[in-house]
């Protein structure tokens, strides 16, 4: 099977796909989002696309544990879905997660355009795993001070 461009595979589902949300906010300004995988930002653009990109990176939680899950694709089985994507589980703490995320998109030459979105994403993912402490929870000290005197 020959092997598809990506821009033209870009030019074919940039204005409908499944994955495709799209968000009007005041007048005719509207937003395009995506829930495809593999698209860092969920943004609707070629350089974060999954579907168009040879290379791609995910970053998602890593399972019932307190891990994440940093996959990217292998270029040259774009044709085996099985095989696709190369997998590696981190359960580390974030400084040394985030140097490996680094290591792998942009000190590889993997994809250091994608550097930045691939930290906020393993940020943001970081911060949703992480627990609520429990105790004492802090009060409102705006709240005392307005009905503390009469």
């Amino acid at each position: 099977m020959a092997a598809v461009p990506g821009q033209l595979i870009w030019e074919i589902v940039k204005r409908n796909n499944s994955f495709l949300v799209k968000e009007f906010g005041r007048g005719t300004a509207g937003v395009q989002f995506s829930k495809e995988p593999n698209n860092l930002y969920n943004l609707n653009s070629y350089k974060h696309s999954g579907l168009a990109n040879k290379k791609t990176v995910t970053i998602q939680p890593g399972g019932k544990d307190q891990s994440i899950l940093l996959a990217t694709t292998k270029s040259k089985k774009q044709n085996k879905p099985a095989s696709l994507l190369h997998k590696s589980l981190m359960k580390k703490e974030f400084r040394r997660m985030a140097k490996a995320v680094t290591n792998q998109v942009a000190d590889n030459y993997y994809r250091p355009d994608l550097k930045k979105a691939a930290l906020a994403r393993l940020s943001a993912v970081n911060r949703s795993l992480k627990v609520a402490k429990s105790g004492v929870k802090k009060r409102n000290r705006q709240a005392l001070k307005s009905s503390g005197r009469k």
